[in-house]
């Protein structure tokens, strides 16, 4: 008996169209930080574990949003949250900066000025 003779049992060619059917509808993508976005804020992080003022951090992939959470120590709440959040980039500007007390700290278009609110520079002593 030759596969997908039309005996009327099915065979694997039904099969195969409902696995197809049950695949095709993926749960709907996560925001996340592209690779500039990630290069950026890990460097930051970077520079400041070195200086010992930060030691862990959480990367969270949500439906609405992206956040990279930044602790002081693992066990404690986030001292600065940096949020993508796309549905706010024609208006206020998808990225911000949130505080451990959940004031937004500073808010717009480019990564790179929203995070020179915690980004300082070494100062000449």
């Amino acid at each position: 008996m030759a596969l997908g003779s039309g005996d009327g049992s099915g065979g694997l060619g039904s099969e195969d169209s409902q696995a197809s059917e049950r695949s095709f509808s993926a749960p709907p993508a996560a925001v996340t930080f592209n690779r500039l976005e990630l290069n950026r804020i890990l460097n930051l992080y970077g520079r400041m574990v070195a200086d010992g003022e930060w030691r862990d951090y959480a990367i969270d992939f949500l439906r609405d949003r992206a956040v990279f959470s930044i602790f002081r120590r693992s066990s404690e709440v986030p001292i600065y949250r940096i949020e993508k959040d796309p549905r706010l980039a024609r208006k206020q500007g998808a990225y911000c900066v949130i505080s451990a007390s959940g004031q937004i700290l500073r808010r717009g278009h480019e990564l790179e000025r929203v995070l020179l609110v915690i980004d300082r520079k070494l100062a000449l002593v």
